[in-house]
Parts: structure tokens; C-alpha cells; sequence
């Protein structure tokens, strides 16, 4: 991703454009390479999208199922076996509580690498699907690469929490938390942060919130109630519910903030 120096400060830029049919790529803009990880949630309508762009394919444990179960429907596909044989995941890792037997044997046979990793109960089968992608990527990639995880939001509150936390747990990693609905981002205080915002497939409504840390000093720009210098915890103020008014929002804040922006119905 573009970095520059600004007031000392790197800025790392975000965009959304994964989410825009291939045809309404931005002009003279490589596609970035991207990795899909699929929670075990009801597949995001947009699905079919990520996946034939993706750079890796990993479900989940019990994302498997989903795949397995759902991705045929999206397509309007009556031939489910002819679907399944194309939508076939490169890793399917985690405690493997969840995956169906035969949905296990089905894409074992397609070629898909099983990583049971029953043993280690000590981490969510996100974080183990993270940490993979983490080991393999080379240490001056990490910031380029950005990952997808689908399903990450909605169902127990508790299985959400964790999955923010990932956000935090690897925070030298561009990560993307997808739903129907909306996504969220970490943005590090290491760095300021421009976000191009895809009109036609995100906003308006968007959110900045300091989870983990309160912020002595957030400035944004773009936004319909920008902050300046402002203090925000919980307890006391958070940006939610703010409007998107520019192509371009910018950030900068002295903790790291969550950003949430609404998704519009993809087709």
C-alpha cells in the first residue's frame, strides 16, 4: 500500500475497492492481492466476489460448511456438485469441533489441506487461521497484505469480542472484519490514516471507536461531525453513527481506533 511521510508520521491508506465488481476497478490501479478467511456465518452476498479474487483460500473449521452448504444458492446453481468442485478451499484449519465429517472427507479429496489443531484450545480458530497466514508471510509484506475475514460479525457477542481482538493481536497486518452489514478495520496510532471511500458499495454511516485505550487527541477530516483533538472512551464520547461526505476521510489519532463503516446491498 502507498506510504509516505507526513509531520513525521507514515500514512497508511485504506480502501474497500475488493468489494467492486472487476469492472469498476479504479483506473490504472493494480488489484491488491488479499487473503479470504470464512467464519462459520451465514456467507456475505458478496461472497462469490472475494473468492475469485483471492490470493489464499482458509476456512475455518466450520466455515467449510458454509461453503459447502451455501455457495451453490449464491451463484443461482442447480448443479451443486459441479459448484462445489470449483469453490474448493486451499486450508481448512482449526479445532475441528465444528466441520461436518463428510464436508471434511468431501474437500480432503479436492486437494484441501486439514490442519487439525484440536490441541490447542488456547486460541480461537480465527486467531489460528491469522497466525498461519502471519508464519508465511514475509516480515516486509505484512503491512501490504490485507485479509478478509467473512462472518466475523453477528451470532454470540462473545465469538465477536475475539474476533476484534485478533484485529489487535496482529496488528502489524491489514485485517477486515465483513458482514452483510458493515466492516470494521483497525487503525494503528503508528501511523495517519486516508480512506477512500467506495461510495457505491459502503456508507454513509460510519463509527471511530478507541477500544482498548482511550484517545486524548483524535482529528479526522470527511466526515459530517468531524472531531478535533478530541477525547473519546467509553463511558464518555465515541464517534458512532457519523455521516461519510468525501471520497477521502482522514485520521489521526494518538490510540488505536476501530473504524466501522456501512455496507450497501451488494448484489
Amino acid at each position: 500500500m502507498l506510504r509516505r511521510t507526513i509531520r513525521s508520521m507514515d500514512v497508511m491508506v485504506h480502501s474497500s475497492s475488493f468489494l467492486l465488481p472487476k469492472l469498476h476497478q479504479p483506473a490504472k490501479t493494480p488489484v491488491k492481492n488479499y487473503a479470504l478467511v470464512v467464519l462459520n456465518q451465514h456467507l456475505p452476498r458478496f461472497m462469490p466476489r472475494l473468492w475469485t479474487h483471492a490470493k489464499s483460500r482458509i476456512c475455518a473449521d466450520g466455515g467449510a460448511n458454509r461453503i459447502f452448504d451455501e455457495m451453490f444458492q449464491m451463484i443461482n446453481d442447480q448443479d451443486q456438485e459441479s459448484t462445489r468442485n470449483r469453490y474448493v478451499p486451499d486450508i481448512i484449519e482449526g479445532d475441528m469441533d465444528s466441520i461436518r465429517p463428510e464436508v471434511k472427507l468431501y474437500y480432503s479429496s479436492q486437494g484441501s489441506k486439514i490442519c487439525d489443531k484440536s490441541h490447542n484450545q488456547e486460541t480461537t480458530d480465527l486467531h489460528k487461521c491469522i497466525s498461519r497466514i502471519h508464519r508465511h508471510t514475509p516480515d516486509h509484506e505484512k503491512p501490504n497484505l490485507c485479509v478478509l475475514v467473512t462472518g466475523a460479525l453477528g451470532g454470540r457477542f462473545d465469538h465477536e469480542a475475539a474476533n476484534i481482538n485478533v484485529l489487535y493481536a496482529f496488528s502489524d497486518m491489514r485485517i477486515v472484519l465483513l458482514s452483510d452489514d458493515c466492516l470494521i478495520r483497525l487503525l494503528p496510532k503508528t501511523h495517519c490514516h486516508e480512506l477512500y471511500i467506495k461510495s457505491s458499495v459502503e456508507g454513509p454511516h460510519c463509527g471511530l471507536f478507541p477500544v482498548g485505550a482511550p484517545s486524548a487527541s483524535t482529528t479526522t477530516t470527511g466526515l459530517k461531525w468531524n472531531l478535533s483533538e478530541a477525547k473519546m472512551r467509553f463511558g464518555s464520547m465515541i464517534s458512532t453513527s457519523n455521516i461519510v461526505q468525501a471520497e477521502k476521510v482522514t485520521v489521526q489519532s494518538d490510540a488505536d481506533l476501530l473504524w466501522t463503516i456501512s455496507l450497501r446491498n451488494l448484489t
